[in-house]
């Protein structure tokens, strides 16, 4: 840590006085295997590390971020981050860096998965394809640990560390598909067995498949759908600089949700997968953003925060002062109910095991189109009897889940991959009353 902080005070000294600074270094191994034909086909190490650098003179404010880290090349990274600055207009919103503060002590760190081999992954890989018996395939499994350090120009040091893992994979008859994804923080935490026959199950149960008719369905939605959903309502909702522009649908203190929602941001959750602090160095903290289907606060970064007359949540992201703050460690809270116990309450409805290329049609309401993939099944009488083609929905997520609308959460929650990526929400299955499919894949 000690090399890492004087390589950062060094780069600040190159900034000179005069000018504000922020520097934030991440550096870290990123290792990749891939499989396709129940084969592994790649295998990849990478140590990546990246430096950005935030300067403002006199309000002028401009960015600069490289991944070499020699000497020549910080003198070059500096020198380009205030030549820009000089050329830009002054930001009127410029909130100024922030002050030192004590970082949280959390850390989300996992020995074993920093130092994972691939021989390691490998192994994670043959249990995901012997669940699959007879079936093609394909995914990969990553294993990668990141450590980052922030300095600034009023003294402010922060530093943290994480690992992440991640399985993720289909299994393929010759006619279907299934899917089957886990993100942990442990290698040793990934269930590969259970991953694989799950996607080998849904590959089985899609061999046959028909079509339906468009229209309002009852459905039970896996990890991957909730997640998606989460990820839209923090990104283009609970997002400050959103709100701040009038395209948010939040209505603060406003039960918009149904009562069984609690939807939460906190890096600092015990189960967490991020460093405790933002890339402006601003300490992350637990952020209520709806309780008992209410709705109650909003993620915020420096800007945001100063223009609201409140402090930061420590939601910034890297280059994200075009998008706004973010929500991503989200959790949703579960419930009682297994998968099986919301299926059997379905008269007539529809199980979705993931969504794809979603889209927004409407910010105000949320208004989403996208398509199902890798397994939409057709529920009767509380069980699955058949599978049905790909479809596509226009769904207002905030509707979907407005007051009255959830009739059973799982007791299943976990890290699910989303429209966004992995590692970002932790969320449950859910039970919803209505959800709008508009018609096939085709259109």
């Amino acid at each position: 840590m000690t090399h890492r902080h004087d390589m950062l005070e060094k780069v600040l000294d190159r900034v000179g006085s005069g000018v504000e600074a922020e520097i934030r270094l991440s550096t870290g191994v990123e290792s990749l295997t891939r499989f396709a034909n129940s084969f592994i086909h790649q295998n990849v190490s990478e140590e990546v590390s990246t430096m950005s650098l935030r300067v403002a003179l006199d309000g002028r404010v401009a960015s600069a971020s490289g991944t070499v880290t020699d000497e020549e090349t910080l003198e070059r990274l500096v020198e380009t981050a205030i030549d820009a600055a000089q050329r830009q207009p002054v930001d009127p919103d410029w909130p100024g860096v922030a002050s030192p503060s004590i970082t949280p002590a959390t850390e989300h760190w996992d020995a074993e998965t920093a130092d994972a081999a691939a021989v390691d992954r490998a192994r994670k890989v043959k249990e995901f394809v012997d669940a699959g018996t007879s079936m093609k395939a394909a995914g990969y499994c990553s294993s990668s640990s990141s450590e980052v350090f922030f300095v600034n120009t009023r003294g402010h040091f922060a530093a943290g560390r994480a690992t992440t893992a991640i399985l993720d994979g289909i299994h393929q008859t010759g006619r279907s598909a299934g899917s089957g994804h886990q993100t942990d923080r442990a290698l040793s935490g990934i269930d590969a067995h259970a991953v694989g026959s799950l996607a080998a199950q849904r590959a089985v149960d899609s061999v046959e498949t028909y079509d339906i008719k468009p229209g309002e369905y009852e459905v039970v939605l896996s990890q991957e759908c909730v997640a998606t959903i989460a990820m839209f309502l923090g990104a283009y909702g609970f997002n400050a600089k959103v709100y701040d522009e009038g395209m948010s649908f939040v209505d603060m203190d406003t039960r918009q949700f149904d009562e069984s929602f609690t939807m939460v941001d906190d890096a600092l959750d015990g189960r967490g997968l991020a460093v405790p602090f933002d890339s402006e160095g601003t300490s992350r903290r637990r952020v209520e953003l709806v309780v008992g289907g209410v709705t109650k606060g909003l993620t915020h970064d420096r800007r945001t925060a100063k223009k609201a007359g409140v402090e930061s949540t420590g939601n910034a992201l890297p280059g994200g002062d075009t998008f706004g703050p973010t929500a991503t460690q989200v959790f949703v809270d579960q419930g009682e109910q297994t998968v099986d116990d919301m299926i059997a309450g379905v008269e007539r409805g529809l199980y979705v095991a993931t969504f794809n290329y979603c889209r927004v049609l409407d910010p105000k309401s949320l208004a989403v189109t996208g398509l199902t993939r890798n397994g939409t099944f057709v529920i009767e009488n509380g069980k699955i009897t058949g599978a049905v083609n790909g479809l596509r929905f226009t769904q207002s997520f905030v509707e979907a889940l407005g007051p009255d609308r959830i009739l059973g959460l799982g007791n299943d929650a976990r890290w699910a991959d989303s429209e966004f990526g992995p590692g970002m929400i932790h969320s449950p299955s859910v039970r919803l009353s209505s959800w709008n499919f508009t018609g096939g894949t085709d259109g």
